[in-house]
């Protein structure tokens, strides 16, 4: 499969890798839920499910590379769902919390 492509007025012929035509989807993010940024371990979690939170909360800390990240929300909302437990191993973007 191939495109034609027109840019100042000059044609180009693109032709589509199979990687490319098989890629998943982009899917508009959904901003109630929360993804692991970088890969660590969840060190503490401070929130329940059930719990009303404020944007600007501490949700976790997330260890990686010796550091300690302290992970706030950035919205409000009220916790549907923890995918995570303390001292669990997450890989990037690993689903962690949800909110209603």
């Amino acid at each position: 499969m191939s495109t034609i492509s027109t840019v100042h007025g000059d044609h180009y012929k693109t032709f589509l890798t199979e990687k490319y035509k098989n890629r998943p989807k982009w899917q508009k993010p959904n901003p109630k839920e929360f993804y692991s940024l970088i890969p660590g371990t969840v060190i503490k979690i401070y929130i329940e499910e059930g719990q009303k939170v404020k944007s600007g909360d501490l949700m976790m800390v997330l260890e990686a590379m010796k550091m300690k990240n302290k992970i706030y929300f950035s919205m409000d909302g009220v916790v549907k769902k923890i995918h995570i437990e303390e001292n669990q191993k997450i890989p990037k973007g690993h689903l962690m919390i949800e909110l209603k």
